[in-house]
C-alpha cells in the first residue's frame, strides 16, 4: 500500500477541522457580523465577547507552540516583511462593506449554505470567483500595480509581526518581549470577555469561544507541525474563507490537473459540519432570494469580500 502524501493528510485534517468549525458556528451561532450587529444595534455584547474569547484562546496556545519551537508562524503570509497597509485599509473597507451587503462573511457563507440558504451558494460562487480573480488573474492587476507598490519592507524588523516591531522600536530582545507581549494581550481580551455577568452565564458562548481558538490552533498543528516534511512541505496556515473559496472552486473544475490541500479540505468540512448540524437541530431549510434588489445586494457584497479579503491578507 502506497504511503498517503503529506498534502492529502494536511487536506484530510482541514476537513476534519472545518467539520467542527461548521458544526460549531451553526450551532451556538457564531458570527463577525451577528456579533457586530448585536454591540452596536441591541446593546448585548455577549457574541462579541465569544469572538474576543476566540482570540484570546488562539492567540494563547497559537504563540505558545511558537516560543516552545513546534511551529514557526514566521513562514505564514501574514508575517512576512513587506507590509501592506494600503492593501489591508482598502481590503477591510470592501470586506466590511461587503458583508454588511450579504449578511454575513465568507465563514458564515458557507455555514448558511450547509443549513440550506441558497442565497449562499450564489454568493459563494462570486466571492470564491472574485477571490481567484484577485490573486492570479484581472483584478489582481490592479492589486498589483496600485495596492502592492506602496507596502513597506519591514525586513529590518525581522517581519511585520507586533513583537518583531515592538522589539524593532524598543530596542528589547523578541525573545523576551514575545511572552510579556502575548500575556498582556490575552490578559486584557479575559478581562474584557469575563467582566460581564451576562456572559459569565452564557455557557453556549464561551464553549463557542473557546472551540474556535482550540480549532485556530489546530491549523497551526496541522499544516506547521503535521505539515513540515522535508520532501513535501505544505504552506504554513490556518483557517481563512477567502482565496480558499476560489481555489475550491478552481480544483472541482480541474480536480485532475489540482492538488487538494488544506484550504480547500476545511471549505468542504465547513459545508457539511454545518448541514449536520442545521439538521440535528432541525432548522434545516432551503431559501432563496426574496427579489431581484437582495440579489443584487448579495452579488455586489460577495464580490466586494473577494477581492477585500484577498487584498487585505484574509478574512
Amino acid at each position: 500500500m502506497e504511503e498517503i502524501p503529506v498534502t492529502t493528510v494536511v487536506a484530510a485534517l482541514g476537513f476534519a477541522g472545518g467539520l467542527a468549525l461548521g458544526v460549531t458556528a451553526r450551532w451556538v451561532q457564531f458570527c463577525t457580523l451577528g456579533a457586530i450587529a448585536d454591540a452596536f444595534l441591541s446593546a448585548n455584547h455577549r457574541r462579541l465577547r465569544a469572538w474576543v474569547l476566540a482570540m484570546a484562546t488562539a492567540i494563547l496556545l497559537s504563540q505558545g507552540m511558537h516560543m516552545a519551537g513546534l511551529v514557526d508562524l514566521g513562514q505564514s503570509i501574514y508575517l512576512v516583511p513587506d507590509f501592506g497597509w494600503l492593501g489591508a485599509i482598502i481590503g477591510g473597507l470592501c470586506f466590511g462593506f461587503g458583508m454588511a451587503l450579504a449578511g454575513t462573511c465568507g465563514y458564515g457563507t458557507m455555514v448558511r449554505l450547509g443549513g440550506g440558504d441558497l442565497r449562499s451558494l450564489v454568493d459563494f460562487m462570486v466571492l470564491g470567483l472574485v477571490a481567484y480573480m484577485t490573486l492570479r488573474g484581472l483584478t489582481g492587476l490592479g492589486r498589483e500595480n496600485l495596492i502592492e507598490p506602496t507596502n513597506l519592507d519591514l525586513s529590518a524588523a525581522g517581519g511585520q509581526g507586533l513583537v518583531e516591531v515592538a522589539a524593532w522600536l524598543s530596542g528589547f530582545d523578541a525573545a523576551r518581549l514575545r511572552p510579556l507581549l502575548a500575556a498582556a494581550i490575552v490578559a486584557a481580551m479575559l478581562g474584557y470577555c469575563f467582566k460581564d455577568a451576562d456572559f459569565r452565564r452564557s455557557r453556549q458562548d464561551i464553549f463557542g469561544g473557546i472551540t474556535i481558538g482550540l480549532l485556530v490552533s489546530f491549523g497551526w498543528v496541522a499544516t506547521g507541525i503535521i505539515g513540515a516534511d522535508d520532501f513535501e512541505p505544505v504552506r504554513v496556515e490556518s483557517f481563512t474563507f477567502v482565496a480558499p473559496l476560489g481555489e475550491s472552486l478552481v480544483y472541482l473544475l480541474t480536480f485532475t490537473g489540482s492538488v487538494i490541500d488544506f484550504g480547500i479540505g476545511s471549505v468542504g468540512g465547513v459545508i457539511v459540519g454545518a448541514f449536520l448540524a442545521s439538521r440535528a437541530k432541525g432548522d434545516f431549510r432551503l431559501e432563496a432570494f426574496d427579489d431581484h434588489k437582495e440579489m443584487l445586494r448579495h452579488l455586489g457584497g460577495a464580490a466586494l469580500m473577494g477581492f477585500g479579503g484577498v487584498t487585505a491578507l484574509g478574512c
